[in-house]
């Protein structure tokens, strides 16, 4: 119950804040509260998986992201200056899709036997399924990645070059 609290308000709080760095933090915060939970659930693999791939290196990119673009010189002008048509319906669309969510976990059928065994993987043989036939393709994401990363540097480099006064 903790955990679920602490994860659903730090996303709220990351949606509701106007200050970018503070809510990719709260998003960081709501990421690794996903991971605890998997960790609580027994999903072990699927909790590092979460902390490496979302808190690792999404959370890392959205700040960069970030950091690595410039201000707007000009402020930003609301297209209404009011706010309660944009409530009201959010309101209803949120209404929506609770009771399309609502209707479909509770028209689902129970299963009438129980799940065939599971067999047992430990984390240790998942790292060595990965390591082994797949480290190929673990090697070229993270260049990919890697890649996309200093492309991005480099293109905010030029453009900040470009701008400045001589």
């Amino acid at each position: 119950m903790l955990i679920a609290g602490v994860t659903l308000a730090s996303a709220g709080v990351a949606m509701a804040l106007r200050n970018l760095i503070h809510s990719a933090l709260c998003l960081a915060l709501a990421w690794s509260g996903i991971a605890a939970f998997y960790l609580w659930a027994g999903a072990e693999f699927a909790a590092f998986a979460q902390a490496l791939i979302y808190l690792g290196a999404i959370s890392m990119v959205v700040l960069f992201a970030v950091l690595l673009t410039r201000p707007r010189t000009q402020p930003v002008v609301a297209a209404s200056s009011s706010g309660a048509p944009r409530v009201v319906a959010a309101v209803l669309v949120g209404g929506v899709v609770a009771g399309v969510v609502g209707w479909a976990v509770l028209s689902t059928p129970l299963p009438r036997r129980a799940p065939a065994e599971i067999p047992a993987l430990t984390v240790h043989q998942l790292g060595a399924e990965l390591m082994g036939p797949h480290a190929a393709a673990l090697l070229v994401a993270g260049l990919i990645l890697t890649v996309a990363l200093i492309g991005g540097v480099v293109i905010a480099a030029t453009e900040t070059r470009n701008q400045d006064p001589p």
